[in-house]
């Protein structure tokens, strides 16, 4: 967890390129809606949009999307299924799954897969986007080989106390909040956010040298 911060200045920070998006849902009114919202977002820029997983595939082979938004439920390939295929081809393709079934064994299933994110229908605008600004910045890193996952230590804070107020528990979450436990004035409830999302998403042996390092911390 002991991760170095960056502390390099923003104008230090190369201008990235929009991240390609690949929307794929059998429901038009989703597809509209979904394309609707991401034009709000100016990091990213709507390539191909697919009617089903079969097509998903197909397009995701011919336009390489950064980001692909994949239905769970679709005629003749599922979300999942897609995915596989187009992580096969192409590793560094990032996924959000949309669902209108809030069941824990598909999320879990889907954050095992290594899925990004996982949103309930009707998700709104706030909601998609917080999910592609993370991938966003995420892919971001990655072209500057930067492992850091926060550029400062007042981002992270900020992010935290947004995350607690929103309640996220995904991935994005858990990197924030474990970037945040090595500062020496770590805050207890970021301590106590992070347990309970080691404890939402089982992850036992995390929780477990969470508290032995609390522990040490309070002797």
């Amino acid at each position: 967890m002991n991760i170095a911060l960056s502390k390099r200045q923003d104008t230090m920070q190369p201008k990235l390129k929009k991240k390609k998006v690949l929307i794929a849902d059998d429901a038009h009114e989703t597809r509209r809606s979904t394309r609707l919202m991401l034009s709000m977002v100016e990091e990213v820029e709507v390539v191909a949009i697919a009617l089903d997983g079969t097509q998903a595939i197909e397009m995701a082979q011919q336009r390489k999307p950064d980001i692909v938004i994949l239905d769970l439920n679709m005629p003749r390939v599922n979300g999942l299924a897609a995915y596989k295929k187009i992580v096969a081809e192409n590793p560094h393709t990032a996924c959000i799954i949309i669902s209108a079934e809030k069941d824990p064994k598909s999320v879990q299933t889907a954050l095992d897969m290594g899925i990004e994110h996982y949103l309930i229908k009707p998700f709104t605008a706030d909601e998609l986007e917080n999910a592609v600004r993370a991938i966003v910045h995420k892919l971001g890193r990655e072209e500057v080989n930067d492992p850091a996952p926060i550029d400062n230590t007042a981002e992270l804070r900020k992010l935290a106390d947004e995350y607690i107020q929103t309640k996220r528990t995904d991935e994005e979450a858990v990197r924030v909040f474990e970037e945040l436990l090595p500062l020496p004035d770590c805050e207890l409830r970021w301590v106590q956010t992070l347990a309970m999302i080691y404890v939402v998403r089982q992850r036992w042996s995390k929780l477990k040298a969470l508290t032995e390092l609390m522990q040490q911390r309070t002797k």
